[in-house]
């Protein structure tokens, strides 16, 4: 027992002895490649082994021939390690740089190119990390491609819009102040519509930039949409009336959501005039509610004739306003209808205001039009 724990001492003060200067090596090699630490650890392991070998050899005092075996063991183990250890390094080194250059391909057009050879579980895990972060930044890039489109469309949409109202004003105060108009009254009439179109379109901008600001503030009630929906169809009824289309109740349950009544309100209002505006004269718009898996879905139903499929996913973007069908008609000559004030912000603004809601706003064609509809949340029993 005595000869055995010798023996361990002597090994171990050899062991230590090496590993206290593979310390010191690794430390200095923190910052170079990983292969050259591997190799460095293995040599490491080699030296503990080899020197606590010789100190129990020479404690023991072994014959000369015995020595030289066991210094002929410890050369070819210590040889087939340190290949080992440099092959080992030498394929992390490899599938290090596969995926280096592999990485250079983030965010690329053509996306993620992964390395061709097989890497170990760790580089294989920052190659999966790599490609699903490719893949972010493929949608991010995608998303502000289409909101630059978008922006630049509203820009257009609201430079013309804003060019005719405009023109329209300048005319006819030259026409006041030259003394030539022989209604003043309908000039200044119209005026006042012209001027309130530009109200109604510089108040959907403030509130479009808000909500995408992620400023927008609600002050949650408990409020019945039957209400809702009952007071936007007395706000939309003149003008429905004066574009001859009828407005009808289908199925408005008294169902509660918890929810912002004036934002919710003017949603309604919103999808109502453009639904009243996209519908010939003679057809019908058409208001419905019901409960559907804890939610509540109110539904606006025009007859435009529809939209065309590819169309349907950017109903809501800013700015949209797709088919002729559903671009607001100039108002009729000796008219008060200032036509669309919202420049294509109507459904943006809904949408940005249901989501608000942590609801949803969704659009599909049914026979003859299309049906509008946002989900919010019920809310909860009292």
């Amino acid at each position: 027992m005595k000869d055995l724990l010798l023996i361990a001492l002597f090994a171990a003060l050899g062991a230590a002895a090496a590993g206290l200067l593979g310390l010191a090596v690794l430390r200095l090699l923190r910052r170079r490649s990983l292969a050259l630490t591997l190799f460095a650890v293995a040599v490491v392991s080699v030296l503990a082994v080899t020197s606590g070998t010789f100190a129990v050899a020479r404690a023991m005092f072994l014959s000369r021939h015995d020595l030289g075996v066991v210094v002929t063991v410890l050369a070819m183990a210590s040889l087939v390690a340190l290949l080992t250890a440099a092959l080992l390094g030498r394929q992390v080194t490899a599938g290090g740089r596969a995926l280096a250059v592999a990485a250079r391909t983030v965010g690329g057009d053509a996306g993620f190119t992964p390395p061709d050879r097989p890497l170990g579980r760790e580089l294989a895990a920052v190659s999966a990390e790599l490609a699903a972060t490719s893949a972010r930044l493929a949608e991010s890039r995608d998303r502000e491609r289409a909101l630059d489109a978008s922006r630049r469309e509203l820009i257009a949409w609201i430079s013309h819009d804003l060019r005719t109202p405009l023109a329209g004003l300048r005319a006819m105060a030259e026409a006041l102040e030259d003394g030539v108009a022989e209604q003043p009254e309908r000039y200044l009439a119209r005026i006042r519509t012209e001027v309130e179109r530009l109200t109604g379109m510089v108040d959907d901008l403030f509130e479009l930039s808000r909500i995408q600001a992620g400023a927008l503030s609600l002050s949650l009630s408990r409020v019945s949409l039957h209400d809702l929906v009952d007071d936007a169809l007395a706000g939309a009824h003149p003008l429905a009336r004066q574009r001859g289309v009828r407005l009808e109740g289908r199925r408005i349950e008294a169902a509660p959501v918890e929810a912002d009544p004036r934002e919710i309100t003017r949603v309604i209002g919103n999808l109502l005039v453009n639904a009243i505006r996209a519908t010939p004269p003679d057809g019908v718009v058409a208001v419905s509610t019901h409960r559907e898996d804890g939610a509540v879905v109110l539904a606006v139903t025009d007859g435009c004739g529809g939209i065309p499929e590819p169309d349907l996913p950017r109903v809501f973007e800013t700015g949209w306003r797709g088919t002729p069908a559903r671009t607001p008609r100039p108002p009729e000559p000796g008219t008060e209808d200032g036509g669309d004030s919202g420049a294509g912000l109507g459904l943006a603004i809904v949408r940005g205001i249901v989501e608000a809601h942590a609801g949803r706003a969704r659009v599909r064609n049914v026979d003859g039009g299309c049906c509008f509809e946002i989900t919010l949340p019920a809310a909860r029993r009292a």
